[in-house]
């Protein structure tokens, strides 16, 4: 379990350089294309993701960062359940750009979720949804949450893992090879993008291999839930 390697990317600041331009690329593009390709399940799973962290999202004074907040979809959700700040952090200025318009009040971080500048066990909760898999280290990646998140802090993964059965990881296949990227392209004006994104995910760790690498980091009670016939895992640790 290493981290993304973009085609072209050689060694880790190679590729994080390459992820964070691509997203700059695509971020006028993303909500829609993340609604029009997911067929808007991604909405679904942003509110299980929501509903599974809502008791640490609702203690009293919890400080709440979603991690890769991207465009900010999850962290409008977090903050409209909590009903006060969450913070959103992610290393794609414009990214972030789009974020602040979603949310009131924003606190947002430009920075990378491998080095945040966060001091030790300073927070409640860390959410991160379909960024994780973008790190170019997983497990130095989970080692930074660990060290930022208090004892009895949550950690909640929401990422794309591959489906499960006889027919439907078939069907799932030819979509991401050739669909998702023609129309992900076409839509977005970055085909590279579109290739790379269905790709880091037939490479990113099963489920078992992520729940172990966050026992490994330092989390307990780790559990996944898969959802959606296996295409999408929420990983859930405590601290």
């Amino acid at each position: 379990m290493s981290g993304t390697r973009p085609p072209g990317a050689e060694g880790e600041a190679e590729a994080a350089q390459w992820v964070r331009r691509m997203f700059g690329d695509v971020a006028h593009r993303y909500d829609l294309l993340n609604h029009l390709l997911s067929f808007s399940l991604d909405r679904w799973w942003r509110r299980r993701t929501v509903a599974r962290v809502e008791s640490v999202l609702l203690r009293p004074g919890a400080r709440v960062l979603d991690l890769c907040c991207g465009t900010g979809d999850l962290l409008a959700a977090l903050q409209g359940r909590r009903g006060g700040a969450v913070w959103g952090c992610d290393f794609c200025r414009p990214m972030l750009a789009i974020a602040r318009q979603k949310v009131s009040a924003p606190v947002l971080i430009e920075g990378d979720a491998m080095s945040l500048p966060l001091p030790d066990a300073s927070l409640d909760l860390i959410t991160i949804a379909f960024g994780f898999r973008n790190l170019t280290n997983y497990r130095a990646g989970l080692e930074e949450m660990a060290r930022v998140l208090r004892p009895g802090g949550v950690a909640a993964i929401l990422e794309f893992s591959q489906p499960r059965g006889r027919v439907f990881p078939a069907l799932y296949d030819f979509y991401s090879r050739h669909i998702l990227p023609v129309v992900g392209g076409v839509l977005s004006g970055s085909r590279d993008a579109y290739a790379y994104l269905p790709e880091s995910v037939r490479r990113f760790p099963g489920v078992e291999d992520l729940a172990a690498q966050m026992r490994a980091a330092g989390f307990r009670e780790v559990a996944f839930e898969r959802m959606t016939a296996g295409i999408v895992a929420l990983h859930v640790g405590t601290r």
